[in-house]
């Protein structure tokens, strides 16, 4: 039988069960700073709650807001090193009590939107944040009262019972957790500047508004690119069909708005409609507009599948449609319940080179495309190695 008080995964050195305690054993708990509005903007850092609820650690520079109070204010509301901080209230129950421990030298202020758990008997906080934020979370959940909006309290907070190993232990889980983080933090910076990269591409290889040519071009393309109206080079549009509540499982991939905005994939008894070529774009919805290529499958029904004429290359159709992918949601969408405008593709203009150029253009983007991919993947994988090492190394 599984014992609840020792971790599945375990530093050889360590044994022995973990011990219950509740968290007013650890600290002292305090609600923060409510200034007046001329008091924001200047003066020492303060805590809020993106600050606690940022994926990324705190530091004193990354405090978002600051505040100047009173010295006697200000020497009551330090956040200093070792010390916790959570967010007291929230419309999201996985929000509420959310915690971020300040491993900072310079000590920072904090907001009335949030409470310290201010150190008063010896721990590590990096642990101590690790396991309110995952093994403890249900139990904070739990306690959260409100409906609209959920809350916790200090006497919440105080009433917490967390397992915790010895000092050294924690320390060590500590350091673990710390080196996963740094290594996620490295690989969410590296994609961001692949994305911004990639955007830079896409602002210097096509041409400006009333402009013929782009600023970045590969050598041996003379000439100035044809405007056409996007329908001129389309071939088909499929409208798609199927909707989910009408399939049975099956072993064809299936397309919504919802695995556009990083649901699962979903398998369906249907027919493949759509190829990897073809260009997608979703017709309805809040996120109307939105396109995107590389799909094979069935076919929701808020979206539309085209594909190319032979003169046309469809990657380099796709890359402008995401060029012009703010312009869309702006210009080409319905208000209010946002559709994408009935004639589209008869308005919607486009330029384009030689078909040698835009498959150039396409290959080359769409390379680009795969190596964001790749890394979006790398990324995610190690967010659910700690995931995992969360689970194992914590009771």
């Amino acid at each position: 039988m599984e014992n609840k008080h020792i971790p599945g995964i375990r530093f050889p050195e360590f044994s022995g069960e973990w011990k219950e305690r509740k968290l007013s054993e650890f600290m002292n708990f305090s609600n923060g700073i409510n200034a007046p509005k001329e008091s924001y903007g200047k003066g020492r850092k303060m805590i809020s709650v993106m600050d606690i609820l940022d994926q990324n650690p705190m530091t004193y520079d990354s405090i978002r807001n600051s505040v100047e109070v009173k010295k006697e204010i200000e020497d009551k509301n330090r956040v200093e090193n070792g010390d916790l901080v959570f967010v007291r209230s929230s419309e999201i129950v996985e929000e509420v009590g959310w915690t971020k421990a300040y491993l900072e030298d310079e000590y920072a202020l904090y907001s009335g939107f949030a409470i310290r758990g201010k150190k008063k008997n010896d721990y590590d906080a990096r642990f101590i944040e690790l396991n309110l934020n995952s093994s403890s979370r249900r139990q904070i959940e739990r306690k959260a009262g409100g409906s609209t909006r959920f809350n916790v309290s200090q006497s919440i907070l105080k009433s917490i019972v967390i397992r915790e190993p010895n000092i050294e232990e924690q320390t060590k889980l500590g350091i673990l957790f710390k080196h996963l983080d740094d290594t996620i933090a490295i690989h969410q910076q590296e994609l961001e500047t692949l994305k911004q990269t990639k955007q830079g591409f896409l602002q210097k290889m096509f041409p400006r508004e009333g402009k013929s040519v782009p600023e970045i071009r590969f050598p041996g393309f003379p000439g100035d690119w044809g405007l056409y109206k996007l329908d001129e080079v389309l071939r088909k549009q499929i409208k798609g069909k199927a909707k989910l509540n009408n399939l049975s499982p099956g072993n064809v991939e299936y397309l919504d708005a919802n695995r556009l905005n990083g649901g699962h994939p979903l398998l369906c008894n249907a027919d493949k409609n759509v190829i990897e070529e073809d260009i997608l774009i979703l017709w309805d919805g809040s996120n109307a507009g939105t396109v995107y290529q590389g799909f094979e499958g069935a076919l929701g029904s808020t979206f539309k599948a085209y594909s190319v004429i032979d003169g046309a290359d469809s990657s380099f159709i796709y890359q402008q449609l995401v060029h012009a992918q703010e312009k869309i949601y702006r210009e080409y969408r319905t208000p209010n319940i946002p559709h994408v405008v009935k004639d589209f593709a008869e308005i919607f203009e486009i330029k384009l080179p030689a078909i040698e150029e835009q498959t150039k253009i396409g290959n080359f983007l769409k390379q680009l495309d795969d190596t964001i991919a790749l890394h979006e993947q790398e990324l995610e994988t190690l967010k659910q190695t700690k995931k995992a090492f969360l689970q194992k190394m914590f009771v």
